[in-house]
């Protein structure tokens, strides 16, 4: 029998890569549902797979918590990158992070698990940081380049004022208030256009005269007496 390759070694099976994926999976479900002290055989029982299999992939519940961390930060980017090419510049901006907002909103429990993964690993905050800034850093060149938002703005920022918005995420009515702070934000990023205003303000001043010129002349005024 031949030896086997050492790239055919290395690459995992497919139904190993399969079974990774639908214990991560679950694990979202199940943190996002219970927190992260919910139990590892719910996770396994909702991936259909045997608790060894899950140890297997994860020996420990903060390893657990880091792949299903990693795997959140790269989908949020994967979705800037779609951002990009399939909204106009500042609304491809609103949509990521109104979706960073209901990321948050929707799964409060996978949020603590998440903050236990990161605060454990200065590596895994670190890329995390940079990912994201990454993801963000692409929507606003593209928003500035177009001339639609001011330019002194940085995608660390941007960062920090989202974490700032989703501090109170526990907090009764949080969503919505910081779905509208998240639009106040971005409509106060936006370059004021001078033209605009000055164009409504002469229509309406056109509008005026035109309406003084059609008001019928009251009795008694001095071109109507001879």
């Amino acid at each position: 029998m031949a030896p086997q390759s050492a790239e055919a070694v290395r690459r995992p099976r497919a139904d190993a890569v399969r079974n990774r994926e639908r214990v991560l999976a679950a694990a979202k479900a199940v943190f996002s549902a219970g927190g992260p002290d919910a139990s590892l055989e719910a996770v396994a029982r909702r991936a259909g797979v045997g608790i060894g299999t899950l140890y297997r992939h994860f020996p420990t519940r903060e390893a657990l918590f880091e792949a299903v961390y990693r795997r959140e930060v790269e989908q949020l980017g994967e979705l800037a990158d779609s951002l990009k090419g399939a909204a106009a510049p500042v609304e491809a901006l609103r949509r990521w992070l109104r979706s960073n907002v209901e990321f948050v909103a929707t799964k409060k429990g996978m949020v603590a698990a998440l903050a236990l993964a990161v605060h454990g690993s200065s590596e895994l905050y670190a890329y995390t940081f940079d990912r994201l800034a990454k993801a963000v850093g692409a929507l606003l060149d593209r928003a500035v380049a177009a001339g639609e938002i001011r330019a002194d703005i940085s995608p660390e920022d941007v960062l920090r004022i989202l974490a700032g918005m989703s501090y109170m995420y526990d907090q009764p009515g949080w969503h919505k208030s910081v779905l509208r702070l998240v639009d106040v934000f971005v409509d106060g990023l936006r370059v004021p256009h001078v033209d605009r205003p000055t164009r409504a303000v002469s229509q309406r001043r056109d509008d005026a005269k035109e309406s003084v010129k059609r008001r019928p002349r009251p009795r008694g005024s001095r071109k109507g007496r001879k």
